[in-house]
């Protein structure tokens, strides 16, 4: 036969605290009383009566000079008053998770809650609880908080508040939450099931599943003894709940191969033991798995002190703080703001209820059984070794911009504070070092200063050395039509100048748009990401030419391919000259229409019968591939049938005046192509 005993049997923190404190009483030479059983084992407060521990029914019979010490349940806020108002010394063992419902009901129902207490009516712990708000309602199971939203439909719109006896099943509390979710429209859930019964019970469940019988060591009054043999008793036909080894029944291991042992929060260690040796020497086990019984005596009365490095096991995971079990008498913390030096690090992600957790002890208060932990104090300690190991290797390291300081910014690096001075912050003299803040950096270690904590970091060169890497990666790959996607850096009145990764590229003004722009903000900003190509580039100068135009979107071809000589288009005026008017065709393609070609009348000057902004139609004379460069007339469309040319005597050549132009004209009179060259900068004029 195999015996196994779980391994979270007998005390948990909370009554290895109270017990603790009626012995250290003791041992101080009080005289020692206490206010009720100082926990549910009639062994434990039988070896107290012995040492003249007396039990106390009420407040009332508390002698002169003796102390009194609150049982672990807790006890009555009106029973708290009553110690006081007699002048006896108190010695509150009320177990810190108790201690830690009391706060919770105070504070909702000064909020005006309605307060709803999971659990037994009659039990001790409850009956605390319920001193501490105002007229709470206590239910007991599911079907009674059911019954009671049923009753009266309006109270499912009350400010509810629940909270549950820390021994409660953790099963059917789960059952309540999710009704008042359900139901309720306004309903704040605690979860206050201790974790150490939380664990208890699932390591119960677990055990039970693969032993023939089950033994639950403890005193039928412990509500959590009792709820352990409940669990034991859904999965194993054969459970025993037993007192004491005296208790034992060996006729129900009869046929069995595997026996488990489990033990209430209130069983004391020495009792589990005589009930493991008893069954090992009757049942003649070979091999036991018996606990080291006085090793974990050891362990959970261990001394803790400031600076120790502990390992424990997170058991709650809160908004404000995790609860840590660290297998001694202490109830151990780590508050929101010592969980990490990393301010993006939510607990709620790091870490879950069971995952194993480091960390530094801050301050033990024995008296009240709490320890405060560090983990952030780890995790700097470590990180110190990081830093300094970075400076000495000149490694790159990463972190968050958290702040600007008077003459640079402070870079968090792995909980770390870095100053990055104004000059290596990669920043432009003069620029807004604001731009920075929360955004991820790599930075060099330049100086560091264990003592005085001081670390002193470079953004610059890191961004220099990259810079020249990929700058080096582009000379030795660039040609002539490569795309590069970019970053606008700065514009001027002649372009814009475009980072294509470590390298910037001009793009000239007449490069950014095929229409005609006044200056290179009426298409770009800086800051814009822009795809771009090369046209030329020149390695010795470092200079780089770029392209931002889509050459498919070049309106001569679109011209070209809808029209030719012949062809008739509706075009706009656009300016005016004195030897004619300039019309767009297409945005990015004009077309002049000489004077002579405006009116089949002579006129003197263009806005005689044009203005600019009318839309007319016109006839395209000629085109020049070339030059890019179309003639226009909207006389040719609407000139006469020309008279029949009679033989004249021939006249001597007149000069023309000095400022006309001359245009060859047929006898239709359509421009026969010989236009005048119109500088651009003429046209701009």
């Amino acid at each position: 036969m195999q015996i196994i005993l779980a391994k979270t049997a007998g005390f948990c923190f909370g009554v290895d605290r109270a017990v603790e404190m009626v012995n250290e009483s003791v041992r101080r030479g009080n005289k020692t009383a206490t206010l009720g059983p100082i926990i549910h084992n009639r062994h434990v407060v039988e070896r107290f009566l012995k040492q003249g521990v007396r039990e106390l029914d009420s407040p009332e019979q508390a002698e002169p000079g003796e102390t009194v010490i609150i049982r672990a349940h807790g006890v009555p806020k009106q029973v708290q008053q009553a110690l006081c108002a007699r002048g006896v010394p108190v010695l509150d063992a009320t177990c810190p998770f108790v201690k830690k419902i009391h706060t919770i009901v105070k504070n909702e129902t000064q909020k005006g809650r309605k307060i709803i207490i999971f659990g037994s009516p009659a039990h001790p712990e409850v009956e605390a609880i319920a001193s501490f708000c105002r007229e709470p309602l206590i239910v007991q199971s599911p079907e009674e908080l059911e019954n009671w939203l049923r009753e009266a439909p309006e109270r499912r719109n009350l400010p509810i508040s629940m909270v549950s006896q820390t021994t409660s099943s953790q099963k059917m509390w789960k059952s309540c939450a999710e009704i008042a979710k359900k139901v309720c429209t306004n309903c704040e859930i605690f979860d206050t099931i201790c974790r150490a019964t939380e664990m208890r019970q699932e390591e119960a469940a677990i055990l039970s599943q693969k032993c023939d019988a089950m033994v639950v060591v403890g005193d039928a009054r412990s509500s959590n003894t009792g709820r352990l043999a409940m669990i034991c008793e859904q999965y194993c036909k054969k459970v025993s709940l037993v007192d004491q080894a005296d208790d034992l029944e060996m006729s129900l291991f009869s046929g069995a191969n595997t026996v488990g042992i489990t033990a209430g929060a209130s069983t004391p260690s020495w009792i589990i033991k005589e009930v493991n040796n008893k069954m090992s020497e009757e049942l003649k086990v070979e091999t036991a798995m018996e606990e080291n019984f006085a090793e974990l005596l050891e362990q959970s009365l261990k001394t803790l002190n400031n600076g120790d490095k502990v390992t424990g096991t997170v058991m709650a995971v809160g908004s404000t703080e995790v609860e840590v079990d660290l297998g001694t008498k202490h109830t151990a913390y780590i508050p929101l703001e010592d969980f990490s030096g990393d301010p993006n690090v939510k607990p709620e992600e790091a870490v879950k209820v069971g995952d194993q957790i480091e960390a530094i002890v801050v301050h033990v208060n024995d008296g009240e059984g709490v320890v405060r932990l560090s983990k952030k104090r780890l995790e700097a300690g470590k990180a110190w070794e990081e830093i300094e190991a970075a400076a000495e290797n000149k490694d790159i390291v990463e972190g968050v911009v958290t702040e600007e300081t008077k003459g640079g910014i402070v870079v968090n690096v792995k909980g770390i504070r870095v100053f990055v001075p104004a000059s290596q912050s990669g920043v432009a003299k003069g620029g807004d070092l604001g731009e920075l803040l929360k955004k991820n950096v790599q930075l060099r270690i330049t100086e560091v200063n264990r003592a005085r904590r001081r670390v002193v970091g470079s953004i610059r060169s890191v961004a220099s050395e990259q810079r020249k890497a990929a700058q080096e990666k582009i000379w030795s790959e660039i040609e002539v039509g490569k795309h590069y996607h970019g970053v606008v850096k700065s514009l001027t009145s002649y372009g814009a100048f475009v980072d294509i990764g470590g390298i910037d590229g001009m793009v000239h003004v007449s490069e950014l748009s095929w229409s005609r722009i006044k200056q290179p903000s009426d298409v770009l900003s800086v800051g814009d990401e822009v795809d771009v190509y090369v046209i030329s580039f020149d390695p010795e100068n470092h200079k780089i030419s770029l392209g931002y135009k889509d050459p498919n979107g070049n309106p001569w071809t679109v011209f070209t391919n809808t029209y030719g000589v012949g062809s008739v288009a509706k075009v706009t005026i656009v300016k005016l000259m004195p030897f004619g008017a300039f019309a767009e065709v297409l945005p990015g393609v004009d077309g002049l229409i000489h004077i002579s070609q405006i009116a089949n009348r002579r006129i003197g000057k263009p806005d005689e019968v044009l203005t600019v902004g009318d839309i007319v139609d016109a006839k395209i004379t000629a085109i020049d591939e070339e030059k890019h460069k179309i003639s226009l007339s909207i006389r040719a469309l609407t000139a006469p049938e020309p008279a029949p040319v009679r033989e004249r005597p021939a006249k001597k050549p007149q000069a023309p005046e000095a400022d006309a132009l001359v245009y060859e004209v047929s006898a239709t009179g359509e421009a026969t192509g010989n236009i005048p060259d119109i500088d651009d900068d003429e046209i701009d004029e």
